[in-house]
Order: structure tokens, then sequence, then C-alpha cells
């Protein structure tokens, strides 16, 4: 590359070396490299398209970052999932954030991608800058003590994630109760991950091959969590870890169980994850809350996907305590985040993406997440060259 290259040039090098990192580093171990051979030889033995998809935006940011895409034999192809909290988030939720921080004396607590994520009223980013007061916290506790701080404020925590943020979430209602604070409730949008999974395949859009399942969320749940995936619908499903070497091993369990035409549930992130989950986190999840249907971005409303309040705790309910009903949901016409968390496309098979949604001005949540494929796909995927062209209008 010379010093005269443009810009978008540059930019579109530096995101290729990021996808050959671990070639261009000379880091590839023998025990990776040996895998990576055995999962051309699988793929090769099989001989057709394969199709899996992994469930966790974590995964999809370390296969990109690490490489591990640009190196996988060409008719194995990975699809992201509906495995990023924000980008699943329905908008009618964002919505409800926005008209509860526009009540006088309410501040609203929120996770740091959750403020620019667009609803149809804005995002909770452009309502700070009309006067909310919309602070971004790294917990929930942090929520809760803001409550504490401003006892003239009510404090609103958006309950946003999967099973793996919903413990924390359990636990700060829990700690409220017992101080007797009562400046603070939840927007509860909590999700599960595996009625997510059933209700993808019973949709039949799209044709997957097994599942890479993951990782932070099983800890919680523990791995035996898939086996309705496994029974119903014998898709294979691999429980796998963050590293590259541990995601290729778990693609290597899949492929074989493809050749064999198996379908099986294994657990290749045993050093985490057991077959029962943590059972201290599950019961603060079910001390507080209890399982009902739940909207989500693109699948619509899924029976017992979702976390609403017990009874017990329904002073804690935000929505309940201000009577705020939730809405419809309007995306974007010409957003297609629906369907790239469905796995039917790509993000650059969308016509917005890179020229008039990009993560600076971002038109659906999958290019806002720091985990979101769309994101991803834009750091470290295509370069700019290759993006598609701007629309004139849309």
């Amino acid at each position: 590359m010379t010093r005269n290259a443009s810009p978008a040039a540059k930019a579109g090098t530096q995101r290729r070396g990021a996808e050959m990192a671990p070639v261009a580093s000379g880091a590839v171990s023998p025990a990776f490299a040996a895998e990576l051979a055995g999962v051309h030889d699988l793929a090769a033995r099989i001989g057709r398209q394969i199709q899996l998809m992994e469930v966790c935006g974590t995964h999809t940011v370390s296969i990109f970052r690490s490489g591990l895409r640009s190196l996988l034999p060409p008719n194995v192809r990975l699809v992201s999932g509906p495995g990023c909290p924000v980008c699943v988030t329905a908008q009618r939720h964002i919505d409800a954030a926005i008209r509860l921080g526009t009540i006088p004396d309410t501040l609203i607590a929120t996770y740091g991608d959750m403020v620019r994520v667009p609803g149809a009223m804005g995002s909770l980013q452009e309502q700070r800058g009309r006067g909310a007061d919309v602070r971004v916290v790294t917990s929930a506790r942090a929520a809760l003590h803001l409550a504490g701080l401003f006892p003239d404020r009510h404090v609103v925590f958006l309950g946003v994630g999967f099973e793996t943020t919903a413990p924390a979430t359990a636990a700060v209602v829990l700690e409220a109760r017992r101080l007797g604070i009562g400046n603070f409730t939840v927007l509860a949008a909590h999700k599960l991950v595996v009625p997510a999974m059933l209700a993808l395949l019973a949709g039949g859009r799209v044709r997957l091959d097994g599942f890479l399942c993951p990782g932070h969320v099983s800890i919680i749940t523990g791995a035996d969590a898939y086996r309705p995936v496994v029974e119903r619908f014998r898709m294979p499903c691999v429980v796998a870890g963050f590293e590259p070497l541990g995601i290729l091993r778990a693609l290597s369990a899949l492929l074989r169980q493809v050749q064999a035409g198996a379908a099986r549930l294994e657990n290749e992130y045993s050093v985490a994850v057991s077959a029962s989950g943590n059972q201290v986190a599950r019961r603060l999840i079910e001390e507080v809350f209890e399982t009902a249907a739940a909207p989500w971005r693109a699948l619509g409303e899924i029976p017992e996907s979702g976390l609403r309040f017990r009874p017990a705790f329904r002073s804690f309910d935000a929505l309940e305590r201000f009577g705020i009903v939730l809405g419809e949901d309007e995306d974007h016409a010409g957003c297609r985040c629906g369907e790239v968390i469905c796995g039917t496309v790509l993000p650059t098979e969308c016509r917005l993406f890179g020229s008039v949604c990009t993560p600076l001005r971002p038109l659906g949540p999958c290019m806002v997440s720091s985990e979101g494929t769309c994101s991803a796909w834009y750091k470290y995927g295509t370069p700019p060259a290759a993006r598609a062209p701007a629309l004139e209008a849309v």
C-alpha cells in the first residue's frame, strides 16, 4: 500500500488484514492448523453447501476478528441468528423507553448500545439532546445506585438481554424491595434464547444444518436447555466458547454430525458450561420473573420467550407504574435487520448497508450494537469499495 492510497483503500486493506490476522501474524498453533484441516476434509466429504448459524453476537464478532470466516471451506456458510440482545429488542420497547423519558422527574438508566437504537420517535440519545435525563450504566446495580443518589427522581432501568443479564436485574429488584427503595422500576424486556431458536425453525424461513450455541447464555441455562431443538427438529447443536480454536472445534463437531446424518447435543465449552447451568442465577430469575409471550424484532410474538414480573413484584414494572401500553412496531421500510437476524440475508445484501446505514448513522439496531451482525460486517468484513452504492432516496 503506497502512502498516496486513498482513505477508502487503506480502510479496505486494514479490514482485510484484520480478517486474515491469524494467518498473517503467524500465530496459528499446530492444534488450530490440524483442526482447520479437519474442517476442510469434512466439508469436502459432505460435498454440498452447509449452512450453520451462530446464535450469539459475541461469536459473530470473534469469528470476524480472528479471521476464521475467511479460512473456512467455500461450501461452509455461517449466518448470524437472533443472538444480539439489542438487535432483537422490539421497537415497541424502544418507543416505551422514550415515552418514559418524557415523564417529569424521570431518569432513564440503560446499557450503552440501547441509547442509539432508533425508534418511531427517534432514539434515547436524541431524547437526551431534547432534555431527557438518560444515563448510561454498566450494570443493573449501578442503576439502583442512581435511585439512591436521586431520591427525588424516579429511575427506570431498561432490562434488556438474555438469560445472561436477567439474573442481575432480578437481584437488584430483590435488593430494592429489601431496602424499601420506591423510586426504582424496570422496563422488563428480557428474552429467552431457546424459544427463539425453536420459532425460527418452526417458521421455515431459513434452511440450517446446525446451531453454534451461545457460550454466555449456556453458562446460565446449561447445555441441556437445547435438547428441545435437537429432539423436535433433529437439529445438531454444539455449545461453543469464544476463542478461535474453541469455535473451530465446535464447527468440526457440527460437520461430523452433518456427515453422519446425526442430530446430537454436544458441549465444547465444558470448562464453563455444565449440563444444568448456574442454579443460583436460575433461581433468582424464577423468584422475580415468570415466562410470558414476548415481541421480538422480525420474529414477532413468541410464546414463553420473555420474562415478566411475578405478581409479588409488579410494583417494579415501569409500564404498570406509569400506565404505558406497548404499541406496534414500525421499522424503517428499507431496513433488513429483521432478515439479517433470522439468517435469511447477509448484511451486504441490504441496499442500505454501508451507504445510507453506517455505525455513525444507523437505521437499524444491527448496525448500532457492538455485537450486531451489520456492525461486525462493516468493521471487519466487506471493504468500502464492495459495499452497496448510496441510494438517491430512501
